[in-house]
């Protein structure tokens, strides 16, 4: 819901400016972490499904396809290709044999730390080159995002 004070054409400048810089900043930042990387860099799904294990350690492959807006079928799909790659476990649950809960391996969680920490290096040294004022707009802005990202998306963080 909108505030009513809020004139429609600056809500619209403002949902079609976020529109394109957000994917714009995802790709030049995704480009960054590739070329320094030192390890092949999964293609997106694989890590978006990594980054999803990492925040929920045991969840199952409905879950993640939930959470990730993707079918069952193709979550499955990549567990078992990050199954064969060394990235992921595959745990029965000891209730019903018919579920997986999915776990990282010790490898990939020490791969996905190493993405983190050039993805924070990159903005790190992005957010230097920006006046203190535009630093704090950034900051401000923080809650604002994650409220968006909430309400685009319900089962996001």
């Amino acid at each position: 819901m909108t505030d009513s004070s809020t004139p429609r054409r600056d809500i619209d400048r403002l949902a079609s400016g976020l529109a394109a810089c957000l994917p714009a900043l995802h790709r030049a930042l995704d480009r960054q972490v590739a070329a320094q990387y030192p390890h092949p860099k999964p293609p997106e799904g694989q890590l978006a499904l990594l980054r999803f294990v990492a925040q929920r350690e045991g969840a199952t492959v409905r879950e993640a396809a939930e959470a990730l807006l993707m079918k069952p079928n193709n979550v499955s799909a990549l567990v078992s290709q990050l199954t064969e790659q060394g990235d992921l476990e595959r745990r029965r649950d000891s209730a019903d044999k018919r579920v997986a809960h999915l776990h990282l391996t010790a490898m990939a969680r020490e791969r996905l730390s190493e993405v983190r920490e050039l993805e924070t290096a990159f903005i790190r040294h992005a957010l230097t080159s920006l006046t203190e004022g535009q630093q704090g707009a950034l900051g401000s802005a923080l809650d604002a995002l994650d409220a968006l990202t909430r309400h685009l998306h319900p089962a996001a963080r």
